[in-house]
């Protein structure tokens, strides 16, 4: 029996949930194919089978809470499914002339010496999940492909791929044979049929092969939730993880430090003919669009040099003074909000700061952060006027001490040398917990970044 655990999850991760078991009991499994998907905080994580073999059984239903390290299921890699498994997962033999000998077994005894037949017939099916042949969308264990005939200059077999990416293909309407597989054992993901959707779906080079034997219909997506009617006054759904641990660090962050946010506002007018006068040019040349983000990353960057200590980290009574900046960006996804992090921020100027921005971004929409990414920050910055808000108060990412609220852009009439003009102006927050970090040090730290947004000439020649 090969035990199935949960896997490390990444830096302060230690439990997950049972999200979706995709094998039941019994069912047969090839290596590499998906098991069990568990939610975490931060990421979905889909863990494989790491031999062929059969689902013994299973130690963890869905919604149960494991821990890393814990045991999830057991694999029989001795069962009799564990030899059709391992044939899915192998590479097809080379064709051959010969007919196949008597003993055969009837799976492998593929009508492919046939002229004018079509190689990748189906196999009988090892699952109670459907399946799909040739190139079509594989929704159980794969079937094993069937030899070419001779002369064939390219062997052709189904597509191993996780659910999460079927679910995708079937939505996208993606042929999941054109999708590029990054996954172990080349296995397709869903990441994986993200960036095929965001080429415009054009299908890799590959070598002229057989036709294929005619395709099932592609698995349709699951139907949507339906509305509720007039009548019904309330309904009742449960958190996800993710939404349990976000509610869980808010309220840490509420609980274990002294919050208190200070405000000042910014003239945007300077940054902003600057973003103009180089907007078109930084995205010729390099590719990078470029934003306000960039420049406010610089100047909280330059500010933290100055106040040291709302780049630090309170453990029990020490400080720790972190030396390197790694700005976390809020970032709203489908999945929820994430904070990814600039690595080294400190140490790079704004066009470079611009386009680990976008990169991030990217990322976090398709899915495809990892736990560096959203491990590690030492100091936040949130974006709420994207969506309009004029002020907040934003709640630091802890064990981090401060977060800078950024808001949305506004025309108001301002003094300027005694006189009453219009000015594109925006007002900024910064939360910080007031045990370690007095409200001079937050009062200079705003009025710095001030400084450097209203002269962005300074950042130059930081």
């Amino acid at each position: 029996m090969i035990s199935i655990k949960v896997p490390p999850l990444g830096e302060s991760i230690v439990e997950a949930t049972v999200a979706r078991w995709l094998k039941k009991d019994g069912d047969s499994v090839a290596a590499g194919e998906t098991l069990v998907e568990l939610e975490t905080d931060k990421i979905t994580v889909e863990v494989p089978a790491p031999k062929s073999g059969v689902l013994a059984r299973r130690q963890a239903k869905e919604g149960d809470v494991v821990k890393v390290d814990q045991a999830l299921a057991e694999i029989d890699e001795t069962a009799s499914g564990a030899k059709v498994a391992a044939s899915a997962a192998a590479p097809a033999p080379k064709a051959s002339a010969q007919q196949p000998s008597a003993q055969q077994s009837p799976a492998q005894q593929q009508p492919s010496a046939q002229k004018g037949s079509a190689p990748g017939a189906p196999a009988p099916k090892v699952s109670n999940a459907p399946q799909a042949t040739g190139a079509g969308v594989s929704h159980g264990i794969s079937a094993p492909p069937a030899a070419p005939k001779a002369g064939a200059s390219a062997e052709v077999g189904t597509v191993r791929s996780s659910p999460a990416a079927q679910r995708m293909a079937a939505e996208s309407s993606v042929d999941l044979a054109g999708v590029q597989g990054t996954g172990r054992g080349g296995i397709v993901s869903k990441p994986d049929v993200v960036e095929h959707v965001a080429r415009g779906g054009s299908a890799p080079p590959a070598a002229p092969s057989a036709p294929a034997a005619p395709k099932e219909p592609a698995a349709q997506p699951a139907p949507p939730r339906p509305a509720p009617s007039n009548d019904v006054r309330e309904t009742r759904e449960k958190m996800t993880t993710r939404r349990k641990r976000i509610a869980e660090n808010l309220l840490l962050a509420k609980q274990a430090t002294a919050l208190l946010t200070t405000f000042n506002e910014i003239d945007m007018s300077a940054v902003m003919k600057l973003r103009d006068r180089f907007k078109e040019k930084t995205e010729k040349q390099y590719g990078v669009k470029l934003t306000f983000m960039p420049f406010f990353v610089k100047a909280a960057c330059i500010a933290l040099k100055e106040i040291p200590v709302l780049n630090a980290q309170v453990d029990g009574d020490s400080i720790i003074y972190k030396h390197y900046v790694n700005m976390g960006i809020a970032v709203a996804s489908d999945a929820g909000l994430v904070v990814p992090n600039i690595r080294d921020a400190d140490t790079k100027g704004v066009l470079e700061i611009s386009r680990d921005l976008t990169d991030v971004a990217k990322r976090a929409r398709d899915g495809k952060l990892t736990m560096d990414d959203l491990t590690g920050g030492t100091f936040t910055i949130t974006n709420g006027g994207v969506f309009g808000s004029l002020l907040s108060t934003p709640i630091v990412n802890y064990p981090q001490v401060g977060i800078l609220g950024l808001h949305k852009i506004q025309e108001r009439p301002v003094a300027i040398d005694g006189k009453v003009e219009i000015r594109s102006m925006m007002y900024v927050a910064l939360s910080y917990d007031h045990r370690i970090v007095d409200g001079q040090h937050s009062v200079l730290f705003l009025v710095r970044v001030k400084e450097l947004m209203e002269d962005p000439a300074g950042m130059l020649i930081e």
